[in-house]
């Protein structure tokens, strides 16, 4: 018995559509960080872009849970002296799918096939979304609701 290594190219990738609306944003990102690494697959190879494409709709009505609304900070470096900083309040307001990308983007390996996997991330505030050519699957990702404020 030999054990089974995809090449690059030989996996068939899919679209899949989830909808964030009232799901939690950790148990959101993490499963959708596992399709993009292709980790729900039986064909799973660690050095091979084995995930699918995931198009994420109703970015804007993602939970947090406890109060992390206006207590989670988000930082960032300008090239300027000091951090930049906001709310989870305020950016769901000025920019809400920079925070499922965020969450998904520090789930997925820090490398060049990480990186790789997260172009196949497709994230949209509302419930539109160019994808309809490439004719995503629904697939219902982050269901535990435990502890949803």
């Amino acid at each position: 018995m030999k054990t089974f290594m995809a090449k690059v190219g030989e996996v068939e990738q899919r679209w899949w559509l989830v909808d964030a609306s009232d799901k939690v944003v950790g148990r959101l990102s993490s499963d959708i960080a596992t399709v993009l690494m292709g980790k729900h697959r039986p064909t799973y190879t660690p050095h091979v872009d084995t995930g699918d494409y995931v198009v994420v709709i109703n970015a804007e009505k993602v939970q947090f849970t406890g109060k992390k609304w206006q207590q989670k900070l988000y930082r960032w470096y300008t090239g300027y002296q000091g951090l930049k900083t906001e709310t989870a309040e305020h950016r769901r307001d000025r920019r809400p799918e920079l925070i499922v990308e965020e969450a998904v983007r520090r789930m997925l390996p820090k490398s060049r096939l990480g990186r790789v996997m997260l172009d196949k991330l497709k994230v949209y505030a509302g419930s539109e979304h160019p994808h309809q050519a490439q004719n995503p699957q629904v697939m219902k990702l982050g269901n535990r609701d435990i502890g949803v404020a």
